[in-house]
């Protein structure tokens, strides 16, 4: 019983130094380079041989092909990058994953301690961020090659027990091994520290190369968890691009499995290099390279199977604007008898937009007033359902557009698509409202009396003219909110010149003047906007041409 606990402790602990040494590398790796290499991903993947290099760089750097992926996920579902672009990516992160295993085969194990001290002293008495962050890269190597020495000591005593012997022989079954693999991988979420434990365990000489090929296919397998978790409630396209993932490496899996039984391969390898960690590593290598070599002229096709696997959503084709469509034109026995009616809906929708950004704008001047970002939840709850009203009225107007109209009726149709743009821009400031109150109570900083005074009055004069926009048959809107405007842009100049005149001298006057000016530039947009607004809402002299659906479905 001793002799267990004085092995299994030791191996905890080193498992533990390892898996710290190995954190400690990826996340300062990407403290130092990830901004970098996100940008290079947006940009460099249009060819597929520059798209795996690039993969391959980014995970070299991050030591993290789960990373990798992850990061194409959220490009994928941010529309930054297509599902094709993605394929290269993908490749080439299985091709990068394979530096930590060989990092571990050059066996420095020797010199860790020195290498954790310099780290150390780097990350202790240097005060630059960045050197500070590849101090943390140096101190992790370090921990992590302490670790894999005292697992690999922790270990040694098993060489000689039948049972432990007998467990690893199993894994020369190939499912077993793979799902082992797998597994283990999925548990701990890296296949880089999971090829390196496998590699101490080979160091010890308690598990063959012909059993570890196994279990590292399977842990090629398992390193794609990571990206399943981040797929998830991500688009249709992100959850395809986890799926090209898995399928890589179920491919190579087969591929490699059918090799090692049909041909002498890890004989080969073993003649070839006698260290068993570097066999290790250079089996994981192989793998990755040769998978993406014979899938390479493929990835197309991978990119059309995963979209036959995972279709889009029968349910997400019949739209809000298709169901309402239905709903007016059911009623009457031709659709141009529907216009008045289809119209009116428009109208009430643009009237219920025009509603909710005009209370987003009072609560966010509210907030500046208070200096609490309370409100700022509020606020975004209402900004979301205009940007949803937004994109379901663009969807209609385009529907509406699909079938014969009028050409005053076109008009029309005309004047409230360009409102609502200019609304959700409206909604946008309110949103920035919000953000400038939150910076203000981040940095407890408080408006001086005359400053609130002013944000009142304007808040006041904002609250009127939005109330006027409302009507959107008064003849005279347009000459209202001109006058108002330009009362905006006259109080809006009054204003800077008194925060630089008075505020400068008071106390934190510097950071609230900075504040206070992105305030005044979001409120003077604000009346840009109604300004546009009531000029489209008033524009009959002439009937513009028809929207073009084409632009419509550009923004939907």
């Amino acid at each position: 019983m001793d002799t267990l606990v004085n092995m299994i402790l030791p191996l905890l602990g080193g498992l533990g130094l390892f898996l710290f040494g190995m954190q400690m590398m990826s996340t300062n790796l990407e403290a130092v380079a990830g901004s970098k290499m996100k940008r290079i991903v947006e940009k460099l993947t249009a060819n597929r041989f520059l798209g795996v290099a690039v993969g391959a760089g980014i995970t070299a750097a991050i030591q993290s092909s789960s990373a990798t992926t992850v990061m194409v996920v959220g490009f994928i579902n941010s529309q930054l990058m297509t599902l094709q672009q993605a394929v290269w990516i993908i490749m080439g992160a299985n091709i990068g994953t394979t530096v930590t295993g060989l990092l571990i085969s050059l066996n420095i194990g020797t010199i860790a301690p020195f290498i954790a001290f310099v780290g150390v002293v780097m990350l202790t008495f240097m005060k630059n961020k960045t050197v500070k962050s590849v101090g943390n890269i140096i101190a992790g190597l370090g921990i992590l090659f302490i670790g894999m020495g005292i697992m690999s000591d922790a270990m040694d005593p098993l060489r000689d027990n039948q049972g432990f012997i007998n467990l690893m022989t199993s894994f020369s079954n190939p499912v077993f091994g793979i799902l082992a693999g797998a597994l283990f991988t999925a548990i701990i979420q890296s296949s880089s520290a999971s090829v390196g434990i496998l590699q101490t365990l080979a160091a010890t000489g308690v598990i063959g190369l012909d059993s570890a090929v196994y279990v590292l296919f399977g842990q090629n397998i398992g390193t794609c968890i990571t990206a399943v978790i981040a797929s998830i409630g991500a688009s249709r396209n992100a959850k395809r691009a986890t799926l090209i993932h898995l399928m890589f490496n179920i491919i190579g899996t087969t591929l490699f499995t059918l090799i090692c039984l049909l041909f002498p391969f890890t004989e080969f390898v073993e003649s070839v290099i006698p260290d068993p960690v570097t066999q290790i590593a250079a089996v994981h290598t192989i793998f990755n390279i040769t998978t993406t070599l014979v899938l390479l002229p493929f990835g197309q096709l991978l990119a059309k199977l995963s979209e036959k696997i995972l279709p889009d959503s029968k349910s997400n084709k019949r739209t809000v604007a298709d169901k309402w469509f239905e709903d007016i034109t059911s009623n009457s026995r031709h659709i141009l008898g529907s216009s008045a009616v289809a119209l009116q809906s428009l109208r009430d929708d643009v009237s219920k937009m025009l509603s909710l950004t005009s209370e987003n704008v009072i609560m966010g001047f509210d907030a500046v007033i208070s200096g609490s970002g309370d409100l700022a939840d509020k606020i975004a709850h209402n900004e979301e359902i205009v940007d949803r009203l937004n994109f379901e009225v663009s969807q209609k107007i385009s529907k509406l557009l699909s079938v014969e109209q009028s050409m005053v009726d076109i008009a029309e149709i005309n004047r409230l698509f360009s409102t609502i743009s200019d609304i959700e821009r409206i909604s946008d400031h309110s949103m920035n409202f919000g953000g400038h109150a939150v910076t203000l109570a981040k940095h407890g900083l408080v408006f001086s009396k005359e400053t609130c005074a002013a944000l009142t009055e304007m808040r006041d004069q904002c609250k009127v003219a939005l109330g006027q926009l409302q009507n959107f048959g008064d003849r005279d809107l347009l000459e209202k909110i001109r006058q108002y405007e330009e009362l905006n842009d006259k109080t809006v100049r009054a204003e800077r010149k008194r925060q630089i005149r008075e505020e400068g001298k008071l106390e934190d006057g510097a950071e609230r003047i900075v504040v206070c000016s992105e305030v005044l530039a979001d409120y003077e947009r604000i009346g840009d906007h109604m300004l546009n607004i009531a000029q489209a809402l008033t524009d009959h002299q002439e009937v513009p041409p028809a929207v073009d659906t084409t632009d419509v479905a550009h923004q939907c």
